[in-house]
């Protein structure tokens, strides 16, 4: 007998042997598979960047073509700066593949040529050389350059995103072998250890008849239970070992792990499965999928009972990456899950449960949503601010012209008549303009330290005759007094349209609540919203009890013109309007709404320093004067409606078309007493670098700006710098007296 339990124990733990190792080496490809996924999502990172570098050094160089504007020169030069660099270190990373090594060592002339090109077709603007503009264009290489360069980049990155499959696909697979090797090894120890206990039984009957026969054979059968003794203590520690580290690695692992038996039932389940899916041996799945709603990964449609993962993986479906999302009745957050299953077999081939792998997406998902999201919101805005400058220059000479037409036509009522409805459009398209400026982040701002609460105090007893008597409307205001760093125009227009949007959610009446609080924005919130830097904020609440809003009717709220109200009922700017308000003013904007439960926008401005500050007095209507004014603005139209005005109000006029030609002006000794200057205009110099330059000539000049949008030179953080005065476009005939005269009376300077 003791021959026996030699075999029996030496093959168990040969075998035992072989598991281990190849449980081992597993787990070294493991790691290797991981570090390979992690390596294939850097290098799409800096193909991504570098593709955001080549299009932004496009985008300025157009913006330079059009407008001129130093700016986007300086943009394109650091932008310039940072692509070789970028190339170079993405030549790094992908030194394992020759092929694209070879295909970036051939793109980069190419970009770096379209580079030299763009930058050659800047100078030669610079220098307004029109034949050397039409030599350069005539070659036609940029474009090409540019779509093959790209086109490069996007091969280079679908490159990489198979490679993230394949490496992707291989972890899963190494994970779940490994997982079987370790469950296969347990198995293997249980069965020697009973193996082993049996045959020891055996040998201790042998051995008790033994003694009876001899006190030799006695000493020899005790001597030989010792030597069997010692071998179980080894086997049983070897197998407490290999059970502890089975153990181990299945708690360690991150991602969720359910075996499940035919009938649905958990068999074995991990930490992670506790945590992310709050499932654990000796749960059903079949009772737990009425706990939750479960969809498609487009979180519309919903996933059928026969597509769920244990229907599929108990029928013998082997998939990977199924794509879900999990709303669970209770109301807990969503669960963006993807999931990869394995049916197990008997020994006859026929199912006997499965396993299932669930790997949590949610917040990759997110960051990836509101990425996209804020990418579009400042794309429409860049879109915004290009077209306005030109909008409020025709508005300016249509507004102010027509309001002389009104004044001009008292004997012919008619005629006056439809001059007002030319006025009234005028201004309507202004009163847009301006919320699309709103949004685009491009109107100046008069930031001061508010109280807020006193504001909001004043703002609801506003809105209550607005919004009617159908509507209850309630405040909870913090305790403490506290102040907000804002524009508190802006912010009684943002509450307001919020409030009429929270009214037309309730056709039958319902509860309006405003509060605000004080809040701190940790870093785990910043982290999960992009925009977002951590530190105090005074958090304002507007809440209502209507129809709600389903998420992707969110996703879009802020974009302008963007509805849900009939025709004619609705501009979709009011939301767009107060999201520019915040951003502009240095906060963070969120929706938290729920269809048939209500909405709840939330503001988080920037905290006030001290206490508020007083509103400023009401001036009187100004008048006009005797003084000379230098006009500088590049519209023909604009000028010469300008100087009308100007000359109807008593002042002498001077006017040029762009900055060259007034510092020709300037250099020939023309007086005058005040520049009044367009922010964006040709010539070589923007407004502000005019007046700068002629400050250096005269100084203490007296400096009144203007434009249809703000513009870096003079606005900075959303608010003028100090002792700059803008009068912006469209502006009626007593604001351009009022802002002349307060500017001839000390209040601009051309001081940078």
């Amino acid at each position: 007998m003791i021959p026996s339990q030699r075999v029996i124990l030496g093959a168990g733990l040969a075998i035992l042997l072989l598991i281990t190792a190849a449980s081992i080496g597993l787990d070294v490809k493991s790691r290797s598979d991981a570090a390979w996924v992690n390596h294939t999502v850097q290098v799409l990172k800096k193909i991504s960047d570098l593709q955001v570098l080549i299009r932004r050094a496009e985008s300025a160089a157009r913006g330079y073509e059009i407008y001129r504007n130093p700016s986007f020169s300086d943009e394109f030069q650091e932008v310039h700066a940072r692509i070789a660099p970028a190339l170079a270190d993405l030549k790094r990373s992908v030194n394992d593949n020759p092929d694209q090594i070879a295909l970036l060592e051939g793109m980069e002339p190419l970009a770096l040529r379209r580079l030299d090109i763009a930058a050659e077709a800047m100078r030669l603007r610079a220098t307004n050389d029109g034949a050397g503009i039409a030599a350069l264009q005539g070659k036609g290489e940029g474009r090409g350059l540019m779509d093959t360069v790209m086109g490069n980049l996007d091969h280079l990155s679908a490159e990489e995103e198979r490679l993230l499959t394949a490496r992707s696909q291989d972890s899963r697979r190494t994970g779940i072998v490994l997982l079987g090797i370790d469950v296969a090894g347990a198995l293997v120890i249980l069965l020697l250890v009973v193996m082993v206990m049996r045959e020891s039984q055996r040998t201790t009957v042998a051995l008790k008849s033994t003694l009876l026969e001899t006190t030799a054979a006695n000493q020899q059968l005790e001597a030989a239970v010792a030597e069997r003794t010692e071998h179980l203590v080894n086997a049983h520690d070897e197998l407490r070992v290999s059970i502890n580290v089975l153990q181990s690695t299945f708690h360690s692992m991150a991602e969720a792990v359910l075996v499940i038996d035919a009938e649905g039932n958990v068999l074995l389940s991990n930490p992670a499965a506790e945590r992310m899916l709050l499932h654990r041996a000796g749960m059903n799945l079949r009772n737990l999928r009425a706990l939750s709603d479960v969809f498609h990964g487009d979180g519309v449609t919903p996933l059928k009972s026969d597509e769920l993962p244990s229907v599929r993986v108990l029928r013998g479906d082997e998939f990977e990456d199924l794509e879900m999302i999990v709303r669970p009745h209770s109301g807990n957050s969503a669960r963006h899950l993807m999931i990869s299953g394995r049916p197990m077999r008997d020994g006859h081939g026929n199912i006997s449960g499965g396993v299932l792998v669930y790997h949590d997406a949610t917040s990759s998902r997110e960051t990836e949503r509101q990425l996209h999201q804020s990418q579009k919101l400042d794309a429409i805005g860049k879109l915004t601010g290009g077209v306005a400058h030109d909008f409020n220059n025709m508005l300016t000479v249509i507004s102010g012209n027509t309001e002389t037409l009104v004044a001009s036509l008292k004997e012919q009522p008619e005629l006056q008549r439809a001059a007002r409805l030319i006025d009234d459009a005028a201004g309507r398209c202004a009163e847009l303009i301006q919320h699309l400026l709103s949004f685009a982040r491009r109107q100046p701002l008069q930031p001061r330290n508010v109280d807020i609460n006193a504001a909001i105090a004043d703002i609801a007893k506003l809105l209550r005759p607005t919004l009617g008597e159908q509507i209850q409307i309630e405040t909870v205001l913090e305790q403490e007094p506290m102040t907000a760093h804002i524009d508190p125009s802006r912010l009684t227009n943002a509450v307001l349209n919020m409030a009429i949007n929270a009214r037309d959610a309730m056709a039958n009446g319902g509860k309006l609540l405003l509060e605000t609080h004080r809040v701190v924005l940790d870093e785990a919130y910043a982290k999960a919203n992009a925009d977002v830097r951590p530190g105090p904020y005074v958090m304002l609440a507007v809440s209502d009890t209507g129809t709600g809003m389903p998420l992707d009717v969110q996703e879009k709220a802020f974009e302008p013109f963007f509805t849900t109200k009939e025709v004619g009922k609705g501009s979709g700017l009011g939301l767009s309007m107060v999201y520019g308000f915040v951003k502009q003013s240095g906060g963070h904007i969120k929706i938290y709404s729920e269809q048939d439960h209500g909405t709840t926008i939330k503001l988080y401005l920037p905290p006030g320093e001290g206490t508020a500050e007083a509103t400023a007095a009401i001036a009187p209507q100004a008048e006009g004067g005797a003084e000379t004014i230098f006009v500088v603005e590049d519209d023909t139209l604009v000028r010469n409606f300008v100087t009308a005005q100007l000359q109807s109000l008593g002042y002498k006029t001077i006017a040029a078309g762009d900055s060259r030609a007034a510092l020709q002006l300037i250099e020939a000794g023309q007086a005058f007493d005040l520049l009044f200057t367009d922010v964006v205009i040709p010539g070589g110099m923007s407004g502000r670098e005019l007046a700068d330059e002629v400050a250096k000539r005269r100084p203490g000049l007296k400096v009144l700006y203007t434009s249809g949008y703000t513009d870096n030179a003079i606005v900075h953080h959303g608010k003028l710098d100090d002792g700059v005065m803008l009068l912006t476009k469209p502006y009626r005939r007593n604001q351009l007296a009022e802002m002349i005269r307060k500017a001839l009376n000390g209040g601009g300077m051309a001081a940078s």
